[in-house]
């Protein structure tokens, strides 16, 4: 196993050089030394099973990772039977896309924090949640990873505990730690080393060793409020944390093997690129042994 790099969708370069097509994609990334891609339906799972397939078997001819971010009106907190309806929807049109291009996680948004009890919130959304993963089982889709991911303003379901609390429901429910809403959604904790430790050790306590080492990741610079996260920035914007080196040095240290995906704002493929020669310069000057990818 090695560790994987690689952006969230289409960086506006891609774009630029004249590829229209999520089918171009697998080839370009290869050609920039990138292994892993997380397909983007945000906006809704629109894309074909056929168009999917083909997306898959290019993506493993050139060795691209497949990650599926699945739309972001997912509300698990919601009590109105239609959001539900529509959240039930989005989560097994994501698992079915994800299946037809055979992607090993779709990341999910858990929804709003919105309200004075923010344990009743959690609560309430667990017990939704158990009924969509028990829905899940039945139509034979419980072999692909479902990741909730870690959020970065404060009226948004999805701290690192809330996460935590949500994968304890099934062996196929995993976290998507985004260190780039961490960052925010603490009002730039992330400065120091200790900082990511205590984060990855928290979900080693409560979860187990076996989620580290293949942990879904995401990361980027971002703005942030008091609310918590404003926007994602790039690389080349400077005053913007959390630094990847910082992470980059304890999964040397621990031998931890993540798929990285890069979020940056229309940059995600550059930085990307970026974030493996950090860790790849790194992991040289420590000695340690890990395959290149």
């Amino acid at each position: 196993m090695s560790i994987r790099f690689g952006p969230a969708g289409a960086s506006n370069s891609f774009h630029e050089e004249g590829y229209k097509s999520s089918l171009d994609m697998p080839e370009w990334l290869k050609k920039r030394g990138l292994n892993a891609f997380e397909y983007q339906c945000g906006r809704g799972v629109h894309i074909k099973d056929e168009t999917a397939g083909r997306l898959g078997l290019l993506a493993a001819k050139h060795d691209i990772q497949l990650s599926l971010h699945a739309p972001y009106y997912i509300n698990l907190s919601t009590t109105e039977p239609a959001i539900q309806v529509k959240t039930r929807g989005h989560i097994l049109k994501a698992l079915c896309a994800a299946r037809a291009m055979g992607a090993k996680t779709v990341v999910f948004h858990p929804g709003s924090g919105t309200g004075d009890n923010r344990k009743e919130i959690l609560s309430r959304a667990k017990v939704f949640f158990k009924e969509i993963l028990a829905e899940v089982e039945e139509q034979g889709l419980s072999d692909i990873v479902l990741a909730p991911e870690t959020m970065g303003k404060q009226n948004q379901l999805g701290s690192l505990e809330e996460v935590l609390e949500l994968c304890e429901l099934g062996r196929q429910v995993r976290p998507c730690l985004d260190f780039g809403h961490l960052h925010a959604v603490s009002r730039g904790g992330l400065t120091e080393q200790a900082a990511f430790t205590v984060l990855l050790d928290r979900i080693e306590e409560k979860l187990g060793a076996s989620y580290l080492q293949d942990l879904h990741i995401h990361f980027s610079p971002v703005e942030f409020t008091a609310g918590g996260e404003k926007q994602h920035r790039t690389g080349l914007d400077t005053g913007y944390g959390p630094d990847f080196a910082l992470l980059a040095k304890i999964l040397i240290d621990r031998g931890l093997t993540p798929t990285i995906i890069c979020e940056s704002a229309g940059r995600q493929a550059e930085d990307a690129c970026a974030y493996r020669d950090i860790y790849f310069q790194l992991l040289g000057q420590s000695g340690s042994k890990i395959a290149d990818p």
